[in-house]
C-alpha cells in the first residue's frame, strides 16, 4: 500500500529555519519559481498565464533564467526534473524525485498522506478522481478532503495534482487555472502517444 512509501515524520523536527534559495525556470507555461534549501524543495510557484501554447508542443526551451548559481542539490534535481518533464515527459521516470521539505509534507496528516500517495501511485498520463485518490490514501469517504489537499499542494507538477479530476471526467479546478491543468494533461497524453 502507498502508506509504506510515505517518509516517516520526526515529531521533534524544528531547529533553525532553512536558508532558502530560489531559481526561476522559463517554461512553456511561463516563469516557474522554485524555492528550497539543502534539505529539499519547499515550493513551486506556477505562473498565472492568460494564454497557453496551442497543443502540447513546448514553444519555449525550458531553461533556468534566474538564480542558477550555487543551487542546493534538491533545487538542481528539481530543475532537471522539470526541464525533462517539459521536453520529454516520459524521461522523468528515470530521474530522481528531488527531496521535498515543505512544512506541510513534514507533518503527519491526511493531506500529507494524499500528496505522497498521488506522487507514488498516479503515473504520467494517468488520471484519478478525487474519490479514487481518497480510497488510495486510505479513506474512500474523504473526497472533499482530497480536494483540500490538492489546493494546498506546495509542489505542483512534481506532486501531480493536475492528474486529479472529477468523477464524471471533467478536469476540475487547478491552482494554475483550468487551461493550465488541461494543457498539462494534454502534454502527458501526447507524450504517451495518445491524443487530447
Amino acid at each position: 500500500m502507498a502508506s509504506r512509501m510515505v517518509p516517516k515524520v520526526n515529531p521533534k523536527q524544528g531547529g533553525s529555519p532553512c536558508k532558502q534559495k530560489q531559481v526561476v525556470l522559463l517554461s512553456p507555461l511561463g516563469r516557474i519559481e522554485i524555492s528550497g534549501c539543502d534539505k529539499g524543495v519547499h515550493e513551486i510557484k506556477l505562473p498565472k498565464p492568460s494564454l497557453l501554447p496551442r497543443g502540447a508542443e513546448p514553444s519555449v526551451q525550458c531553461q533556468v533564467c534566474e538564480g542558477a548559481e550555487e543551487l542546493p542539490e534538491p533545487l538542481e534535481q528539481c530543475t532537471a526534473w522539470l526541464r525533462a518533464y517539459f521536453s520529454e515527459p516520459g524521461s522523468t521516470g528515470s530521474l530522481p524525485v528531488p527531496a521535498l521539505h515543505h512544512p506541510l509534507l513534514q507533518r503527519d496528516s491526511f493531506t500529507r498522506q494524499v500528496l505522497w500517495t498521488l506522487l507514488n501511485d498516479v503515473k504520467l498520463g494517468e488520471a484519478v478522481s478525487y474519490k479514487e485518490l481518497a480510497g488510495l490514501a486510505g479513506n474512500s469517504r474523504a473526497a472533499r478532503a482530497v480536494g483540500t489537499a490538492m489546493r494546498s499542494n506546495p509542489i505542483p507538477i512534481i506532486i501531480p495534482c493536475h492528474r486529479v479530476i472529477r468523477s464524471g471526467g471533467a478536469s476540475g479546478n487547478y491552482g494554475g487555472g483550468q487551461l493550465m491543468k488541461e494543457w498539462l494533461l494534454c502534454h502527458e497524453k501526447l507524450a504517451q502517444g495518445g491524443g487530447c
